[in-house]
């Protein structure tokens, strides 16, 4: 917590210092509409990402159980981990760097450099480096989400969404289905009896299918929302 609380600070002091601003870039700020977009992708997110397991049972033969050992405090540690986690990265990849990119370079290309940088530093937070194949997986899953989360900022100048759908997609992983580094929480894989032989279209259906179909769904809703005016009211947009 007291980290998040730094970096809020942090995010506050860069911005005075750049236009002597406010937070109010981040959108943090409860409203009607803000909630609704985040019960919205939030929702849809974690419906794709539950698919994935749902495929994982049926193609691969897989089964999951509740934990035995769960116990409230317990699955409570693990959502807190979760929130902490995705709130760390949304202030850094979302937050003041990404709006500075925004009115410097534009939307687009802030984009893109928000979505690189967010799957570069999953190489060290997944501690990869050095493992070239799953860097390149990594960087592909990570960049293309970091892409749907800048874009989704972009539209709406908040970081409700980009948070909506970060959190809806690790807490599925790594709470509901416990597939994380947070240990094992609701649902735990059970030892198969038999090992299944997949196909690769098999592979790639089961690993590919809720990501894609979260991203795509997300992207498609966000292209209707109408964009939010927060620096065409207060400053020149570079993208217009």
């Amino acid at each position: 917590m007291v980290g998040i609380i730094v970096q809020l600070f942090l995010s506050w002091l860069i911005i005075w210092l750049y236009e002597k601003g406010n937070l109010s870039f981040m959108g943090l700020k409860p409203t009607k509409k803000r909630l609704l977009l985040f019960f919205l992708f939030f929702s849809i997110t974690i419906a794709c990402a539950v698919s994935g397991f749902f495929l994982r049972m049926l193609i691969a033969k897989q089964s999951w159980t509740l934990n035995p050992e769960m116990s409230f405090n317990h699955i409570l540690n693990g959502f807190w981990f979760v929130i902490k986690s995705v709130l760390f990265e949304e202030f850094i990849f979302r937050g003041v760097l990404l709006y500075i990119l925004i009115r410097k370079l534009g939307s687009t290309k802030a984009i893109i450099i928000s979505a690189i940088t967010f799957g570069i530093y999953h190489w060290f937070s997944h501690e990869l480096w050095g493992n070239p194949q799953q860097m390149a997986i990594e960087f592909f899953i990570t960049g293309a989400m970091g892409l749907v989360l800048a874009y989704g900022y972009a539209k709406t100048y908040s970081l409700y969404v980009p948070i909506a759908i970060h959190l809806g997609w690790n807490l599925v992983q790594m709470v509901i289905f416990s597939n994380g580094n947070s240990g094992q929480q609701i649902f735990i894989q059970q030892v198969q009896a038999t090992e299944v032989v997949l196909s690769y279209l098999s592979y790639f259906v089961i690993t590919l299918f809720p990501l894609l179909s979260c991203l795509l769904i997300n992207a498609l809703i966000l292209k209707k929302i109408r964009s939010e005016n927060f620096i065409n009211n207060n400053f020149r947009n570079p993208d217009r």
